[in-house]
C-alpha cells in the first residue's frame, strides 16, 4: 500500500520553499508577551519528533489487558489477591494474539505488564511474591512479556509496555514500598536486589555489560519502579511505547513520582520509544473511542511534566486555546510556558470492560463500530489503540477474533485498493505522482487543487495529509467538491488536517474532484491525497424485547457502548432480515422478520441481514421469559417511587432501589417474585440501574434461589457481577444445568458496588430452558 504520508527532511521540499525550523516538537513562549499572531506562527511551525512521527505512522495498535483481573472478573484489583489465581495453562498463546492483530492491521502490541493491583507479568527480580515468579504456572518460570516479545519479533510487530505507577500490592503489603515514608537517598539503577534498601548504591551484579548505570536521589518506591523499568527496557523489546496511566485507585503516605528521572531513563534506554502520559503521547479525553471534530496536536503546556496531563476540552488546540494566558486541567489552572507537539491516542476496548470477564454476557463491539473508530481515529490526526483482552486460557476469544479479522478485511479492501488512483491527473502533480519525496507547498492560505480521472469512479472516501514532519500542521478548514450535473457540488468538509484526515461521504460517481483549502494558520504543505471506495457490508443487527416476550430485530442501530455512533457510511442498500429460533444459523430461506417475534417462554434468536446473495453478521440473542404475569411477594426494602415491582416491569428506565433514607442501611436485601406458573429455567439476568452511572443500588454479590411454591427453596446459587459501574449492561448468570418445576425466585443482595449499602435493579429476569 502506497503511503501518502511522507517523512521528509526540509531540503526535500520541491513545491515551494520552507525555511528550516529553529525548533522541533517543543518551543518556549509567553502568552502574556507574545502576540496572538506570533503564537499561532510558532504553533504552525512546530513539528513532531522523529519518534512521534514514527508513532503516528503506526495508525492502529493493540492494547492487551491481562493479569489477575482476568481471573477475578474485576476491572481494578485490590493487590490482596492470591497470586496463584493467575494461570493461563498450556493454552497460553501470545503468537495467536500477534497473528490476529496483524491480520486486523495493527502495528504494535501494548501490554499491561503491571496493572494497578501490582501483579507483574515478567520475571522481575524485585517482586517474587506477587508476580509470575510466585505461582505454580510453569513452575514459577513463566514470563508473559518474554513470550509476547518473541511473538512480536516473529510477526514483525512493535512492542509497548504499560507499567502502572499506582501499585496496590505495594500499598497493602506489610513492608510494601509505596508511601512507606522512606527518605530520598543516593541510589543507583539497577540496584542489587539483595541490598535494595540497606545498600541502595550497590549496582546489580548481573547488569547487562553494555547498559548504563543511573545515579539519583530516590525513595524506596521510585527506586523500585525505576529498577523495574530498567529490567523491561534492557531485557525485552526493543520497546517503542511506555504507557503511564494517571489513575490512582488508592494513595498512601503522600507518595510522589520522580517522573523527570523516569523520562531520563527511558530516553537513554529506549530512545525510539514514545511516552504516553509524558511529553510525547496524550490521552484523547475519553475511553469510548470518541474523537474530536478537530484534533490539533500542538498544545500549550505548563512544563514538560504537565504535558501528558489529561485534558478533555472539545476545542483543545484551537487558536483561542493557544493564545489564552492559562488553561484548565482537572479543575486546576495552569500558566503555559511551552507549545508542545503531543500525539493523541484514541483508546477504547473491543469488549465492555478492559479485562476479559466471560463469554456469555460481556458485550463485544461489532466490526461496524471498530472500523468506524479506526477511520475517525487514524483519519483524525491520531492513533487508534484498541484493547483486546485475552481470556483465562491466554487466547483471544472467538468473538473478538471474528471482529478483528473482519475489521482488517475492511481496512485492506478500502485503503489497500489504489485502483481509483490509477490515471488521475492534477494541476498540482506532486499530490498524485506517487513519490514520497514531493509535496505541494501552497502559495497562500486559501488555495485549490483539481483532480481528473480517465473515467468516472465511484468514491466515498478522501484521504489527505499535511507534511507535519517538516512543516507543521496548518490547515484549519478545507472542503472537497465533486463535478456533478455540470457543476461543482460540495460533498464533504472538515476543519484541520494534520498528519492524516479521512473525509467520509455518501458515494458519488464522477471523473472530477476539487480540493479547497479555505483557511490556514500559514501556507500549508500537503503531503498527498488519495481517493477510495468503502463497500459497506450489510449491517449488524440488534434486538429489542418487551415485558411480554415480544422481540423486534433492528439494524443498523447504536450498540450498547457509549461512543460516537457510526453514521457516515453508505447504508443506502436495502436488505431483509431472516431469523431462526431453533438454534440453527439463519439463511436466506429462513423466516423473514416482518413483525414482532413472540417468545413468551424465552429462547434464543439468531438473525442476519441478507441482500443479493450476501449476508451480514449473525446476531445471537438470548431472550428472557415474559414478565407480564409476575408479581412481587416480598421485598425487604424499597424507596417510594422505586418499588420492587419496577424490577419486573420490563422497562429499563424504571428501577427498584432500597430505601436510602434509612440511617442504618445494610445488606442483605431480599426480593421474592411469583412468576405465575411453573416452568424450567436455565439462568437469570440482572440489569443494573440505567439512569446514571453511580454505584448506589448496583448489586455486586448475592444469592439467587428457586422454588416451586414459595415455601420450599432450592440451594442458593451465589453470584458476582464485576465492573457494573463502568459497564452497566445486562448480566447473565447461567446455572450448571436447567432446573425444572420453578415458579418463584428469590434475589438476595450481599454487597453493593463500591461498598454501597443499597441494592436495586432496573430489571431481573429468568431464562428459559
Amino acid at each position: 500500500m502506497r503511503s501518502i504520508f511522507k517523512v521528509l527532511a526540509p531540503a526535500a521540499l520541491v513545491c515551494g520553499s520552507v525555511s528550516a525550523q529553529p525548533f522541533v516538537h517543543q518551543v518556549a513562549y509567553d502568552p502574556a508577551k507574545d502576540s496572538p499572531s506570533e503564537i499561532i506562527s510558532k504553533a504552525a511551525n512546530l513539528v513532531p519528533s522523529s519518534r512521534q512521527l514514527e508513532f503516528l505512522q503506526l495508525g492502529f495498535t493493540a492494547f492487551i489487558h491481562f493479569g489477575i483481573n482476568t481471573y477475578t472478573g474485576a476491572e481494578w484489583g485490590s493487590g490482596k489477591e492470591a497470586a496463584e489465581l493467575f494461570n493461563p495453562g498450556d493454552t497460553f498463546d501470545p503468537d495467536q494474539w500477534c497473528s490476529v492483530a496483524k491480520e486486523a492491521g495493527m502495528k504494535m502490541m501494548v501490554i499491561t505488564v503491571k496493572h494497578h493491583d501490582g501483579f507483574c507479568l515478567w520475571q522481575s527480580r524485585y517482586n517474587d511474591t506477587f508476580s509470575v515468579r510466585a505461582i505454580p504456572w510453569r513452575n514459577g518460570k513463566g514470563d508473559v512479556l518474554r513470550a509476547l516479545t518473541d511473538a512480536c519479533r516473529k510477526r514483525g510487530l512493535k512492542l509497548g509496555i504499560y507499567l502502572s505507577p499506582a501499585d496496590l500490592y505495594q500499598i497493602e503489603s506489610p513492608g510494601g514500598y509505596y508511601g512507606n515514608g522512606s527518605k530520598y537517598v543516593s541510589s543507583v539503577i539497577p540496584t542489587q536486589p539483595a541490598s535494595f534498601s540497606s545498600e541502595p548504591t550497590k549496582v546489580r551484579a548481573d547488569k547487562p555489560s553494555n547498559a548504563p548505570v543511573f545515579t539519583l536521589e530516590a525513595d524506596d518506591y521510585n527506586r523500585y519502579f525505576m529498577n523495574q523499568l530498567y529490567e523491561l527496557l534492557t531485557e525485552y523489546g526493543p520497546v517503542h511505547e511506555v504507557w503511564f496511566d494517571g489513575a490512582t485507585p488508592k494513595s498512601k503516605g503522600g507518595q510522589a513520582y520522580t517522573k523527570t528521572e523516569w523520562f531520563k531513563l527511558i530516553r537513554t534506554l529506549a530512545p525510539n520509544a514514545v511516552i504516553f502520559g509524558g511529553p510525547d503521547v496524550r490521552w484523547c479525553g475519553n475511553e469510548a473511542g470518541k474523537t474530536r471534530d478537530n484534533e490539533w496536536n500542538v498544545l500549550p503546556v505548563a512544563n514538560e511534566l504537565a504535558a501528558g496531563d489529561d485534558r478533555t476540552q472539545p476545542d483543545l488546540g484551537s487558536d483561542s486555546r493557544l493564545t489564552s494566558k492559562s488553561y484548565d486541567e482537572g479543575g486546576r489552572k495552569h500558566e503555559p510556558t511551552l507549545l508542545n507537539y503531543l500525539v493523541p491516542e484514541i483508546n477504547t476496548s473491543i469488549r465492555a470492560g478492559w479485562f476479559w470477564r466471560n463469554e456469555h454476557e460481556q458485550a463485544v463491539r461489532t466490526a461496524d463500530d471498530v472500523f468506524d473508530i479506526y477511520e475517525r481515529a487514524t483519519g483524525g490526526n491520531g492513533v487508534f489503540l484498541l484493547n483486546v483482552p485475552p481470556d483465562r486460557h491466554g487466547r483471544f476469544a472467538d468473538r473478538d477474533v471474528a471482529v478483528l479479522k473482519e475489521t482488517g478485511r475492511r481496512i485492506r479492501s478500502t485503503y489497500g485498493d489504489l485502483s481509483r488512483m490509477e490515471g488521475v491527473t492534477s494541476d498540482q502533480p506532486a499530490l498524485v505522482d506517487g513519490k514520497a519525496d514531493t509535496i505541494w507547498q501552497t502559495p497562500g492560505k486559501q488555495v485549490e487543487a483539481t483532480f481528473r480521472f480517465s473515467s468516472a469512479r465511484r468514491i466515498n472516501r478522501f484521504v489527505i495529509g499535511e507534511a507535519v514532519g517538516t512543516v507543521g500542521e496548518r490547515v484549519n478548514q478545507h472542503a472537497l467538491d465533486a463535478w456533478i450535473d455540470g457543476g461543482w457540488r460540495e460533498i464533504a468538509s472538515a476543519g484541520n488536517i494534520g498528519f492524516k484526515r479521512i473525509l467520509r461521504f455518501p458515494s458519488v460517481e464522477t471523473d472530477r474532484f476539487r480540493l479547497r483549502i479555505l483557511e490556514s494558520r500559514l501556507p500549508a504543505a500537503i503531503s498527498g491525497i488519495a481517493f477510495h471506495y468503502y463497500d459497506q457490508p450489510l449491517p449488524s443487527l440488534t434486538r429489542e424485547q418487551d415485558a411480554a416476550g415480544n422481540v423486534t430485530l433492528v439494524g443498523p442501530k447504536t450498540q450498547s457502548f457509549s461512543w460516537k455512533p457510526h453514521g457516515q457510511a453508505d447504508t443506502s442498500s436495502s436488505f431483509s432480515i431472516h431469523y431462526t429460533v431453533d438454534g440453527s444459523l439463519p439463511t436466506s430461506q429462513s423466516p423473514v422478520f416482518e413483525k414482532r417475534i413472540a417468545l413468551p417462554e424465552g429462547g434464543t434468536v439468531k438473525a442476519a441481514a441478507f441482500s443479493n446473495g450476501k449476508s451480514g453478521p449473525v446476531l445471537e440473542a438470548r431472550i428472557g421469559i415474559a414478565s407480564t404475569d409476575w408479581s412481587v411477594k416480598e421485598v425487604s426494602s424499597e424507596h417510594a417511587g422505586y418499588e420492587g415491582s419496577n424490577a419486573i416491569d420490563g422497562k429499563a428506565d424504571t428501577q427498584w432501589h432500597t430505601d436510602w433514607e434509612v440511617k442504618a442501611a445494610v445488606h442483605p436485601y431480599t426480593l421474592v417474585v411469583d412468576t405465575g406458573k411453573t416452568r424450567t429455567v436455565s439462568g437469570f439476568t440482572y440489569l443494573p440501574r440505567q439512569d446514571k452511572r453511580v454505584p448506589d443500588g448496583m448489586v455486586e454479590t448475592g444469592e439467587f434461589s428457586l422454588s416451586p411454591d414459595g415455601r420450599q427453596w432450592g440451594k442458593p446459587e451465589p453470584f458476582r457481577f464485576g465492573n457494573l459501574l463502568n459497564d452497566p449492561a445486562r448480566r447473565i448468570h447461567l446455572f450448571n444445568k436447567p432446573i425444572a418445576n420453578v415458579r418463584y425466585f428469590r434475589f438476595v443482595s450481599k454487597t453493593g458496588a463500591a461498598g454501597k449499602p443499597y441494592a436495586g435493579a432496573a430489571e431481573i429476569g429468568l431464562l428459559g430452558n
